[in-house]
């Protein structure tokens, strides 16, 4: 009761704790705006170097280094502001920071995957491997990447299912949306079908397809024809592709392939089902009996 009564009736003492709170404040108001001001100068720096460039893989790169850059930023703010504000309130630091610095050793020890992901994930930054935006398949999984940061991967894939990837389970990164991509298509016709007729009508269906005042803008050059791929059980397969702009391959290889079943039903050119041919007998003289087998169980018997 006396110590309360001399606190109360001490003017000095509550001059101090004044000047103390005054203090704190000054300086949460001061990482406030070093905060605010960071994210700020980060975001302008970010949106001048992105008017320098019509690269779009590149401004996809610096969307994703400011994010990483303004995470960093508020750690590094947050951690000295939380030292001198427990400094003004007499706190000593330095035992804080001695036992953080052994704590640091034993956590170390049982956190090295914690540790790898962020050292996976600095580099993945640094190497320009992953942005935000991309479309990737890593540790088995594949989406678009929503977020990158220093410790995982966020994929949403073509379901809609989020997947958290860490980047420490992160050994190979294969990158669909860098530059160019192809759209592999697999054309399989009847063997009884001219392969050089069925070229001509893929190459008329592709030139339609790159007049299109829609399709025409996503595909970079004129339809490739490799040729004939394989040799199936109950089809020529004829491989061809399309270079075409990133992340466009799915939606130019599906527009090709209903323009292409158009064009072989007025053609008359067979898209054929899977049959065998069956031989009767031993007898090499006997006539082969031909048998189609059709997949679809509707149409047997």
């Amino acid at each position: 009761m006396d110590s309360l009564t001399l606190l109360f009736n001490a003017p000095g003492e509550w001059t101090h704790l004044a000047r103390v709170l005054i203090r704190v404040a000054v300086i949460l108001a001061i990482a406030w705006g070093l905060m605010h001001l960071s994210h700020r100068l980060i975001m302008l720096l970010r949106h001048h170097m992105q008017q320098r460039t019509d690269d779009l893989e590149q401004a996809k790169r610096l969307e994703t280094l400011g994010r990483v850059f303004r995470y960093i930023s508020a750690v590094l703010i947050t951690l000295i502001a939380g030292m001198l504000v427990l400094s003004e309130l007499g706190i000593s630091i330095a035992p804080i920071l001695a036992s953080a610095g052994v704590i640091g050793i034993a956590v170390g020890f049982g956190a090295q995957s914690l540790i790898r992901d962020y050292f996976t994930g600095f580099f993945l930054l640094v190497e320009n491997q992953i942005r935000q935006g991309d479309v990737v398949q890593v540790a088995d999984k594949a989406g678009l990447v929503e977020e990158i940061t220093l410790r995982y991967i966020r994929l949403r894939d073509f379901e809609g299912t989020v997947h958290y990837i860490p980047n420490g389970q992160v050994t190979t990164v294969t990158n669909r949306s860098r530059g160019f991509a192809y759209a592999v298509i697999d054309v399989g016709v009847a063997y009884k079908e001219n392969t050089d007729r069925v070229y001509e009508v893929m190459r008329t269906v592709a030139a339609e397809l790159r007049a299109d005042a829609d399709m025409g803008e996503r595909i970079l050059e004129d339809l490739e024809i490799s040729g004939v791929d394989k040799w199936e059980s109950s089809s020529v397969v004829i491989r061809c592709r399309f270079k075409v702009k990133p992340l466009e391959q799915w939606g130019v290889r599906r527009e090709y392939l209903r323009r292409l079943k158009m064009a072989f039903d007025r053609e008359g050119i067979e898209i054929p089902y899977p049959h065998l041919t069956i031989y009767a007998g031993q007898d090499p003289k006997a006539v082969p009996l031909p048998v189609r087998v059709l997949a679809d169980e509707r149409h047997a018997g």
